[in-house]
């Protein structure tokens, strides 16, 4: 079982530190480590792992659950009318009282760029992490939600 545990842990780093889109890509990677396993290891893993595809910065990549994306944000789309920035901040506009569920998303969809969110009715401040970031953010996250 040592194997299944070393295995599994080298699968969330990877998942971790860069975008993977296919098991063909996790099997290539887990590969460059050293690390050979099946496509149905592979399969069994993820499941044991809670990995599943979500939306991301770039697009759809493997999570592992509580790791971002545990609201999906294809139903959020819907509930953003507008994103717009200053220098210091980004401002999401949001259908009455829908402002919590599209926080909540874009906190857990794990872009590397956001500090933090704070929403109320139907507005969301999301805080860049650096100085200057906003105009940035704002961009990537119009691109994430489709707006």
């Amino acid at each position: 079982m040592r194997g299944d545990e070393s295995r599994r842990d080298a699968i969330r780093e990877i998942l971790a530190k860069r975008p993977v889109t296919t098991q063909a890509e996790l099997r290539r990677r887990l590969g460059e480590r050293g690390i050979r396993a099946s496509q149905a290891t592979l399969s069994r893993d993820m499941a044991v792992l809670g990995v599943h595809r979500a939306a991301g910065t770039e697009g759809p990549r493997y999570i592992i659950d509580g790791d971002g994306g545990a609201i999906p944000l294809d139903p959020v789309r819907r509930l953003v009318e507008a994103i717009d920035s200053s220098d210091a901040l980004v401002v999401v506009r949001t259908k009455a009282s829908a402002a919590a569920t599209v926080a909540r998303a874009l906190d857990e969809a794990g872009i590397d760029d956001v500090l933090g969110t704070l929403a109320g009715d139907d507005t969301v401040f999301v805080a860049p992490r650096r100085s200057g970031g906003a105009r940035a953010l704002a961009r990537r996250v119009r691109a994430l939600l489709g707006i």
